[in-house]
């Protein structure tokens, strides 16, 4: 299962992780794993290549997290977008993608 958290400072999220593997799928055909990693990388370049927002981010197999190091509206879309499209994958394939938010943390909603 891939367990997505997202973290917040009052009303603003300031990051995410990815971690483990959705086991829906061999690897290399896993649609699960496929469709969060593309939604993920795609929110952080979007983040730091695109805003050109400081953020710390780290990458490895079955591993992946982006924490912001300043506010920026634009990064709040894109982190909302995210949680939006991982939700509804959420939705989908309950038993390969958990989407919460880190303790101490709360979801609007």
């Amino acid at each position: 299962m891939i367990h997505s958290v997202f973290t917040r400072r009052g009303e603003q999220i300031t990051g995410f992780s990815l971690t483990g593997h959705a086991g829906f799928g061999e690897h290399g055909q896993d649609i699960v794993c496929a469709s969060v990693s593309s939604a993920a990388l795609m929110a952080a370049n979007t983040i730091t290549e695109v805003i050109s927002a400081k953020a710390l981010t780290s990458q490895r197999d079955g591993y992946l997290t982006l924490r912001l190091r300043e506010e920026s509206d634009a990064c709040q879309i894109v982190l909302l977008g995210l949680l939006l499209h991982l939700s509804e994958i959420e939705k989908q394939y309950p038993a390969h993608l958990k989407v919460s938010f880190a303790r101490g943390s709360h979801k609007k909603g």
